[in-house]
């Protein structure tokens, strides 16, 4: 995620440049550098202040020793983006998201103030936005992915999204323009999208929906509007198990869903969201709205893009057990910016650092890594303020859940979970490189049994 600054301007800036990998915590200070100077050599290079880059940080600070170890990240703000979908909502405040950079960059790592620029992996050097040239033995990359507002018709030349009751929970710009939106509903169509590229939190463009539809029925608004949840997807959600209940859900709730329909394109003055059929190449469907939540297409991070470190669609190309790199073995990645065939979460990463961690160690001693990934991510499925669907699962799609219950049915302690512990874990555990999953835990709650 170190490749775009925040800019708090102009929307059709941002949304151009926008950086999304991870998230951030607290530490101590470390040393900084903000400015060009001559050649610089660590141990360990990790591109990016996210929620990988961080925890990664921590893990080699720990093997290594901190003045081994460099991180390389622009931004000054570190968001937990998670909770985002509640600040939507109107549940959490996004001032608790946020946390300084200074504050979770772990003590004597160097903190490299700048955005990459490029990456050689043949020469073992990265350049940075400040005209840094930095030498490494091995690299993490941990970038993040790219929200791409841009690409849909109308949308970046929208400067006031509150006045045309635009929002969108994948930035620290706009989701807070989600809550007024909902506030200031009054009657008519409450849509929402789910873009035709690969997304981080796939669940989140339908969290929002379902809260939605709670805040309209407690503000007694409900039998005036119309919910409807537009998906690029040809399911509602990617794991069976969970997508029964999730229908379930929206049937008893009279919730719309259209699979298989991208918005492309949004007219402001009319409050109109066109969306092509994506079985249908070439038509179109024009939805009136009185609230649109928006989100993105997203794509790869266009540092790692333009590397050679790059598979043929862009994303970092990993080995998807070890989260080594297949061609430059000093080289690796976690995360949203990697071709790793799972959803991208912040719950996949902190299973990520685990196996990373091991697999560096064994690199270090030249040994072959023998941990494997399995794929684990998470997927809390908030469906009202007080319950949660706790979607857990593997590269096969198949359901890894940690609890000895069923974890498809909606509990008020998945909630709890969700809004209080995990934001806790987040900035305690994972930043600081000590959270690397539940798979231990979960092999204790089913007693050893899968």
């Amino acid at each position: 995620m170190a490749t775009a600054r925040v800019v708090h301007r102009q929307p059709a800036l941002w949304m151009q440049c926008h950086r999304t990998a991870g998230i951030g915590i607290c530490h101590r200070h470390t040393s900084s550098s903000s400015h060009a100077s001559s050649k610089e050599h660590y141990k360990v290079i990790v591109l990016g202040g996210g929620s990988g880059g961080i925890t990664m940080s921590a893990r080699m600070k720990r093997k290594l020793g901190a003045e081994n170890v460099a991180v390389v990240e622009p931004s000054e703000m570190h968001y937990y983006q998670p909770i985002w979908t509640l600040v939507g909502a109107g549940a959490k405040g996004v001032a608790s998201s946020g946390r300084p950079t200074a504050s979770v960059v772990p003590s004597g790592v160097k903190w490299v103030r700048s955005r990459v620029q490029e990456i050689n992996p043949d020469t073992n050097t990265v350049r940075t936005g400040n005209g840094m040239e930095i030498s490494y033995q091995y690299l993490i990359v941990a970038l993040g992915l790219q929200l791409h507002y841009e690409k849909i018709k109308g949308l970046p030349e929208i400067e006031d999204w509150v006045k045309f009751k635009i929002g969108s929970n994948y930035s620290v710009q706009t989701v807070e323009k989600t809550w007024s939106a909902l506030q200031n509903f009054k009657e008519g169509n409450a849509v929402f999208s789910f873009p035709n590229t690969p997304v981080k939190c796939a669940g989140a463009p339908q969290k929002i929906m379902y809260l939605t539809d709670a805040y309209l029925r407690k503000t007694g608004k409900r039998a005036k509007a119309n919910v409807v949840y537009n998906t690029s997807l040809p399911v509602l959600f990617g794991v069976k198990k969970y997508a029964d209940a999730l229908w379930e859900i929206v049937k008893s709730r009279d919730i719309q869903v259209n699979l298989r329909q991208n918005l492309i394109e949004v007219r402001a003055d009319k409050q109109e969201a066109v969306f092509e059929n994506l079985d249908n190449p070439g038509e179109t469907k024009v939805f009136e709205y009185e609230m649109l939540h928006v989100t993105p297409p997203m794509g790869p991070n266009p540092v790692v893009k333009g590397s050679l470190l790059a598979d043929e669609a862009g994303w970092l190309d990993v080995n998807k057990e070890t989260l080594q790199h297949n061609k430059y073995p000093n080289v690796f990645g976690i995360g949203d910016c990697t071709n790793l065939p799972t959803s991208k979460t912040a719950a996949a990463v902190a299973a990520q650092s685990s196996i990373l961690d091991r697999t560096i160690s064994q690199v270090l001693k030249n040994e072959k890594p023998d941990r494997k990934y399995d794929g684990y991510t998470s997927c809390p499925l908030v469906t009202n303020y007080n319950t949660v669907i706790l979607a857990e699962f593997d590269y096969s799609g198949q359901p890894l859940e940690t609890f000895p219950i069923d974890q498809s049915k909606e509990r008020w302690t998945m909630y709890h979970m969700k809004a209080d512990v995990m934001p806790h874990l987040y900035w305690h555990g994972l930043l600081k490189g000590f959270w690397g999953g539940p798979g231990p835990y979960r092999k204790i709650m089913h007693l050893g049994m899968k």
